[in-house]
């Protein structure tokens, strides 16, 4: 299969109109929320920065430069887009003596919003979540029907499907996954290197299974066989979903559809996962400006905000025109 789906339905039906999103880099502005403090003392430097074009390793190895560590001992929380104002956290390894001077070259980079020192490394994922604010140019949508939209994705949510960065442009990491071998994948090397590609399969059959889901009507509903305690869907792994009964049943079946994406799996050993199927906005706002709409919202970690903004325009990213 090469015809990758890339689009997914929306629960609220068509969108209420369309603009364009990353016209400039200023036009998506993310802030990471670790949710805690670093302790105050330890041997790891934390520093949060302001970036923009730079993406988050390029960062990383920039940082291992300046403190004189390698790339590998700098932690972080997650990624963050180079076309985008991003403030987020990282970690290094560093002593008080040395803090000062690392202090001075990354300020001469970026920008420092603040820095202290914790008793060990950032971890992926460690993180509360993350405000956006993004907004939308040549805006061609009715005020009160986007408002009236938004309103009821602030209420209830949306489908939590990954975004389009996920699979790369024009499905890119799909078509690479889709080339990949299961028996060299049982090399350590070989997985270390397709782990983006693996990420995107994945990925994808959970969106193919939440939309399944939104199309059958139940999306909302919580199934006999979940352990989670809202309705969740699966990341697959190894032959298995994470859930138990007719729903692991159901799940597994489905994926039996896909047997090259699920041999990488079963390939790499890798384990199941639940993830859940709706993605719920807070702290939300709108800010209608002439032809442009600035949308204001916290997703807790792991949310994509274009999926948010997704449920209601019709979006062209202009990070990926050519």
């Amino acid at each position: 299969m090469t015809d990758w789906r890339l689009s997914w339905p929306r629960a609220g039906g068509e969108p209420v109109g369309s603009g364009r999103i990353r016209v400039a880099p200023e036009d998506f502005e993310v802030t990471e929320e670790l949710g805690w403090h670093p302790d105050g003392e330890g041997e790891h430097l934390f520093i949060q920065l302001e970036k923009c074009g730079d993406n988050t390793d390029w960062v990383a190895k920039g940082l291992a430069r300046m403190a004189g560590c390698p790339a590998a001992a700098v932690g972080y929380a997650g990624r963050k887009d180079r076309h985008a104002v991003t403030r987020q956290w990282f970690s290094m390894p560093c002593t008080p003596a040395n803090a000062d001077g690392v202090l001075k070259a990354v300020s001469a980079q970026w920008r420092v919003l603040s820095a202290g020192r914790h008793r060990r490394k950032l971890r992926t994922g460690e993180l509360a979540g993350n405000r956006f604010r993004i907004r939308v140019r040549d805006l061609e949508a009715d005020q009160q029907l986007l408002s009236q939209r938004w309103q009821t994705v602030a209420t209830n949510g949306c489908p939590n499907y990954f975004g389009p960065q996920r699979f790369g442009r024009e499905g890119a990491n799909l078509v690479a996954a889709s080339q990949l071998d299961p028996e060299r994948l049982k090399r350590p090397r070989e997985r270390a290197r397709s782990g983006m590609q693996l990420s995107a399969a994945r990925s994808w059959l959970f969106n193919e299974w939440l939309a399944g889901r939104l199309v059958a009507g139940d999306w909302l509903e919580q199934r006999e066989g979940e352990p989670e305690s809202s309705p969740s869907g699966p990341l697959f792994g190894d032959d298995c979903c994470g859930a138990q009964g007719t729903l692991a049943q159901a799940e597994l079946a489905f994926a039996a559809q896909y047997p090259g994406f699920m041999a990488l799996l079963r390939a790499t050993r890798m384990r199941a996962a639940r993830r859940s199927l709706a993605l719920k906005p807070l702290d939300c706002a709108l800010e209608h400006e002439g032809d442009s709409v600035m949308f204001d919202f916290f997703l807790p970690a792991g949310g994509f905000a274009t999926v948010v903004v997704n449920e209601i325009l019709d979006l062209e990213d202009g990070s990926r025109t050519p």
